[in-house]
């Protein structure tokens, strides 16, 4: 007997995007989550700032669907502030509203467990064996979601993956965020002028020996007036760091702790209008970019971002540019890309589905991706598009029993247009009307 239609492992945005549309579809659906909220790197990874829910460099909306619906609600209870292409949060706030959502659709939640094992029935995926306070238990389900960022159930389940770098399986660095307050941003913005980035107060601050060298610019700062004082930074700069290792996660965490209290003191030394900052606070969990990703019946590369492919499986848009931080270093990768305005590409249901595994499917940042490309699709709007599509795919495959590769596409197509989602030119042009 199975406990849930839908187990969805891991409460990010991809599993939030999962788990929601696989209950609008009559799933029974448990979200299996290690910390105490949802919504992953954006709560407890402490990443108040969403991008990319349009074209590159446009006002035309090319994400819809659950991503949408979700920034719409933290903007409509007060916890934040949107323009066409970016959502400038409350951490706080969206855990709330995220739970808010999940108790209206009849998600089940499950804080505080760690998955351990996939369980397999005949070469499919039938549950998972989860870790927590009170031991290990075996939770059953007809359809599992791999959301981890991970690809811990798929990895388990034996299904083929990549990790990193072609050639040396190097990942992305890690960054650990963390907020400060008594900031006066007027300010601040006024200094950062057109050197957005401050390359050059970074240098001035190393060569004088205030910074140490492991980041040279910004990579974020998120400012929502709904917090008028305090500021998110990502800016911490960790190298030659496996996400799938707790000693490597230990070792992070420890030293982006350290780094942010030292970019606290240079700040309040070199930054007008933050003279008198503080550290608010750092997030209970590193901010990962990369780790495993899986080897599906389609591998989506940066060629197919590049030439903008359609697809006719197409469940959604990325437009993100294809964002490498240094593996090696500080600063951004010689292989980042910053492709031209209106920039969008189709992403195919194929990437989804890990090869040698049945009743799974995986979304999020370990799709069927290369090293580059997922550069672009890693962003918190795609993995919301990837799993909305998993979940939807994982519900209306049990409905018409079959097996999520079998799933009639265009039925699938068909049930995410309906709640709002954008897949192809025709879509955007309806969700665009005056542009």
């Amino acid at each position: 007997m199975n406990d849930y239609d839908v187990i969805v492992v891991g409460g990010g945005p991809a599993g939030v995007g999962a788990a929601f549309a696989a209950a609008r579809h009559g799933a029974r659906v448990l979200i299996v989550e290690q910390f105490n909220c949802l919504g992953g790197v954006a709560t407890a990874g402490g990443h108040g700032h969403i991008c990319a829910y349009t074209a590159r460099g446009s006002d035309t909306r090319v994400v819809g669907g659950v991503a949408e619906q979700i920034s719409q609600r933290v903007v409509d209870a007060g916890f934040g502030v949107r323009d066409p292409g970016n959502l400038d949060f409350e951490v706080e706030g969206m855990k709330l509203v995220l739970e808010q959502m999940a108790q209206e659709l009849g998600v089940d939640l499950l804080y505080h467990t760690f998955f351990c094992e996939s369980v397999d029935d005949d070469g499919k995926v039938a549950g998972v064996i989860v870790q927590g306070k009170s031991g290990r238990r075996e939770i059953r389900a007809k359809r599992v979601v791999d959301c981890t960022g991970d690809a811990d159930v798929a990895a388990s389940a034996g299904a083929p993956f990549e990790v990193g770098r072609p050639g040396d399986g190097k990942c992305q660095p890690v960054t650990l965020m963390f907020t400060i307050g008594g900031v006066d941003w007027d300010q601040v913005r006024a200094f950062r002028g057109t050197d957005w980035q401050l390359k050059g107060v970074w240098k001035q601050a190393q060569d004088a020996g205030d910074m140490e060298p492991f980041q040279d610019q910004i990579m974020g700062w998120w400012w929502t007036p709904t917090r008028p004082d305090q500021v998110g930074v990502n800016f911490t700069h960790i190298t030659d760091v496996d996400a799938t290792d707790p000693r490597d996660l230990t070792r992070a965490t420890v030293e982006g702790r350290r780094q942010a209290f030292h970019c606290v003191d240079v700040y309040r030394k070199y930054i007008p209008g933050m003279e008198g900052c503080y550290l608010v606070s750092t997030p209970n969990t590193v901010g990962l970019r990369e780790s495993r990703r899986i080897v599906g019946d389609l591998v989506l590369t940066e060629d197919d971002l590049r030439a903008r492919r359609e697809w006719p499986d197409t469940i959604g848009y990325g437009s993100f540019f294809i964002d490498i931080h240094n593996l090696d270093g500080p600063g951004m990768a010689a292989t980042t890309e910053r492709p031209e305005p209106g920039f969008r590409y189709q992403i195919p249901y194929r990437i989804l589905l890990p090869q040698k595994a049945e009743h799974l499917l995986v979304a999020g940042r370990c799709v069927s991706v290369t090293h580059v490309a997922l550069g672009s699709i890693r962003v918190m709007p795609q993995c919301v598009v990837t799993g909305e599509a998993a979940g939807a795919a994982a519900a209306l495959s049990i409905r018409d029993g079959v097996a999520p590769r079998e799933l009639d596409v265009a039925g699938l197509q068909q049930a995410l247009r309906a709640n709002g989602a954008i897949l192809d030119e025709d879509d955007i042009r309806r969700a665009n009307p005056d542009g």
